[in-house]
């Protein structure tokens, strides 16, 4: 096989990983045909049964050491990121919730399970900060 086969068959593999939800697997085989698409070029690569080889031990052993610790970084990176907080938004409670009792209040368009962790009963359209999320379950403070 001709090196820029091998080249286009690395970028297709690094284009389906883009196009995949993040497994890291494509991304491995793909550098591992774009190397064999170097090697190739420079001549160094042997008869096509050897740089299929070349390719797969390349590629298995690249997944093997790389994908472990690229998957921690990449996890690491989001840790300490919220996608959407709720905490500290104004909520409406939908019905009168006695203090420390449960009912529904109403946030950003939709109803929720709610917990008054205030000393004062909130009353029906009653404005209340959302203090902490559980589940589905927001615990509200009246202000």
């Amino acid at each position: 096989m001709t090196w820029w086969v091998w080249v286009l068959a690395g970028f297709a593999l690094l284009a389906a990983e883009m196009l995949t939800p993040g497994g890291f697997y494509l991304l491995f085989f793909g550098c591992g045909a774009l190397a064999v698409g170097l090697l190739a070029a420079l001549g160094w690569s042997g008869p096509l049964w050897f740089q299929g080889v070349l390719f797969a031990v390349l590629s298995v052993l690249s997944v093997l050491l790389f994908r472990k610790p690229l998957v921690q970084k990449m996890r690491a990176a989001d840790a300490g990121k919220e996608v959407d907080s709720l905490v500290g938004q104004i909520a409406l409670a939908a019905d009168r919730i006695q203090a420390k009792g449960f009912g529904k209040a109403e946030l950003r368009g939709s109803a929720w399970n709610a917990h008054n962790v205030g000393e004062q009963p909130l009353q029906p359209k009653q404005r209340c900060r959302v203090e902490k999320v559980d589940g589905l379950t927001l615990w509200v403070k009246g202000e």
